[in-house]
């Protein structure tokens, strides 16, 4: 297959080779050159697969590098984007909002925005739900080129006519099976329905389910074949713990374990505070996250993990929907979830990017049971470990 990168301008391709990043994914082979065509789509890749600069690069391409001119929109009714007639029109509306990316969370959001920032020096601007709405309306008055947001912000910012949509080129609904779900579906449609007509609509995720087809009936659906992450670049590990010592089990665990970062998953929020605590309590440097928590303390957590000044981190199932970050070599599950897809996006946190991990649950009899259940649904090989003399051993070993 021919390397989509080949597509993009030198400007971007420069970007790329700043961040290191040699050769475009399968999923971006697939889907860069369709939205370069500006093709509504939506498609389908596993997690880790490189989704987010799948849009951003052919989008900024599109709209971002010098495409102003040949806008089918009236940016004559556009208050804080006037273009008056003749001359310098387009230079006028450049600076407009032309793309608009909803995400269903606030780490997935500001994610999206580092992603972006990374490959365009033009504004971009975060809008999420819970932070101050004046301070958002005077980031508008910059008129950022790309808005990232929660459903909910964004249609809020458009009905009070603060965010000008009239100069919109294109939406990207990010990790839609969330998106359309019942807890968000009514923003998330009425974020749709706001957009103009000639809007190019993307959606990805990494499960393409029959109410997201719904939802975007009509757009073309691309599929990517699975790569099958969990069984070939995933390793499974069980370790034995009664509840009451799972948290010594994973203090053990991480004293005996080589790592470079780790994920602890749990699905309580006030087990993630617990955990904390009692990890801080014996000198491990730890941060934590989860969905309760106030937004400016959950940025600074994954801001520390991201850049590895601490490299353990406590989350909840919500919290860390969609967190895509680097060198996470291992995760702990410390409970089984009730659903199988949210034991599959823990696991994905690891072996991001063409890389390996280490997915591991520490669990009592019951959940040992579940994980054996799983492994013969999910087609994985479990490996029992347990903590011997300072060291992680299979059972027998020693």
């Amino acid at each position: 297959m021919k390397n989509a990168f080949t597509l993009l301008s030198e400007n971007l391709n420069h970007k790329l080779e700043s961040l290191e990043i040699k050769e475009p994914t399968a999923v971006q082979n697939e889907i860069i050159p369709r939205i370069l065509e500006k093709k509504n789509v939506i498609f389908q890749s596993e997690t880790g697969t490189g989704k987010t600069f799948a849009y951003l690069l052919p989008l900024i391409q599109n709209y971002g590098e010098g495409d102003d001119e040949g806008t089918s929109f009236d940016v004559r009714k556009s208050e804080d984007c006037k273009s008056p007639s003749g001359e310098g029109a387009a230079k006028n509306t450049a600076d407009c909002v032309k793309i608009i990316i909803a995400a269903p969370t606030f780490e997935l959001a500001s994610q999206i925005n580092q992603a972006a920032k990374q490959i365009t020096e033009k504004k971009t601007a975060l809008f999420i739900g819970g932070a101050p709405i004046k301070r958002q309306i005077e980031t508008l008055k910059e008129k950022p080129f790309l808005v990232i947001g929660t459903p909910a912000r964004l249609v809020e910012l458009i009905r009070l006519k603060k965010l000008k949509i009239n100069t919109l080129k294109a939406i990207v609904f990010d990790e839609t099976d969330r998106l359309v779900r019942k807890e968000l579906f009514e923003e998330s449609d009425a974020l749709r329905l706001l957009v103009p007509k000639e809007t190019q609509v993307i959606a990805c995720t990494a499960t393409l389910n029959k109410q997201t087809k719904i939802f975007f009936a009509g757009i073309e659906n691309v599929v990517l074949p699975a790569e099958d992450v969990l069984r070939k670049r995933i390793t499974h590990w069980a370790i034995y713990a009664e509840n009451r010592d799972k948290i010594e089990m994973l203090r053990k665990f991480i004293a005996a374990c080589d790592f470079q970062k780790i994920l602890i998953f749990t699905s309580r929020a006030d087990q993630v505070e617990n955990i904390y605590s009692k990890l801080k309590y014996k000198k491990i440097d730890c941060m934590a996250l989860h969905a309760k928590a106030d937004k400016q303390l959950r940025k600074a957590a994954i801001d520390k993990f991201r850049s590895g000044k601490c490299k353990i981190l406590i989350t909840s199932d919500l919290a860390a929907r969609g967190l895509d970050i680097a060198n996470i070599s291992h995760v702990v599950q410390m409970d089984l979830p009730e659903d199988e897809d949210f034991f599959i996006h823990r696991s994905g946190r690891t072996a991001r990017a063409g890389k390996t991990g280490i997915n591991i649950v520490i669990g009592d009899e019951y959940e040992m049971r579940k994980f054996a259940a799983l492994e013969k649904k999910l087609g994985i090989v479990v490996y029992p470990k347990e903590i011997f003399d300072g060291k992680i051993v299979a059972p027998g070993e020693v």
